[in-house]
């Protein structure tokens, strides 16, 4: 972990609340829906991904177009889908916030932090040394 704190601000922030909300997101999707930790996990969890998505802006490792990537263009959409899943859970429609939310989850978190541990990632490096 020494290798993730020698990175640039807010690189050890944007990895730790990702870590985070992949566990706490893994927790939410095994236990029972709809009741209050249910409600105070999935607030924190929201948290995180915004934590996750804002401090991406900051991150500019991979430059395609000018200082941004492909990878902040997920964030927006992240952030777009945060408020669309709150916004189904709060009307009620359950169905599409658990669609929404558990899609969060796959492409969000687990699908790009597969792309954290190609060669030449920090990521990589603390994962296979």
């Amino acid at each position: 972990m020494s290798i993730l704190f020698a990175e640039a601000h807010p690189i050890p922030l944007h990895a730790i609340a990702a870590m985070i909300a992949i566990i706490l997101g893994g927790i939410q999707l095994y236990m029972k829906k709809g009741g209050t930790i249910h409600k105070f996990l999935g607030r924190a969890w929201v948290g995180l991904m915004l934590i996750v998505s804002v401090s991406s802006f900051f991150i500019h490792k991979i430059n395609l177009w000018g200082a941004y990537s492909p990878i902040h263009l997920l964030s927006f959409g992240t952030i777009f889908s945060l408020g669309l899943g709150i916004h189904f859970a709060r009307a009620g429609n359950i169905k599409h916030h658990k669609q929404v939310m558990v899609s969060l989850y796959g492409f969000a978190l687990i699908l790009t932090g597969f792309f954290t541990l190609m060669p030449g990632r920090v990521m990589h490096q603390i994962v296979f040394g």
